[in-house]
């Protein structure tokens, strides 16, 4: 059995999502992530330089989540997961460097 391509893929809770999130995001997603092993990210770091309110940070993070799941993800095939989550992510940048 061949082992299935990653797909990574996220939105900044820096807003309210609109329209062009749906289009340009939710919906590619929902249409192909059965086909790969699957994570989607709150890309929570990236939005600590315009936002900088924690309360709507927070809400903003479930309001992303919750699009994921309205939009059709099923969380039993996709990893859903906060930025800020993984330690390791902040490191990354310093191993790119060196490659």
């Amino acid at each position: 059995m061949a082992q299935k391509k990653r797909l990574l893929t996220g939105l900044q809770p820096s807003g309210q999502l609109h329209i062009g999130n749906y289009f340009g995001a939710l919906k590619p997603f929902v249409d192909s992530y059965e086909e790969f092993e699957s994570f989607l990210m709150v890309a929570d770091y990236h939005t600590l330089t315009t936002l900088k309110d924690p309360e709507v940070l927070r809400q903003n993070t479930l309001d992303i989540v919750r699009a994921y799941l309205a939009a059709g993800v099923d969380p039993k095939k996709a990893v859903i997961f906060k930025q800020s989550d993984i330690a390791e992510h902040t490191s990354l940048p310093g191993y790119l460097k060196r490659s």
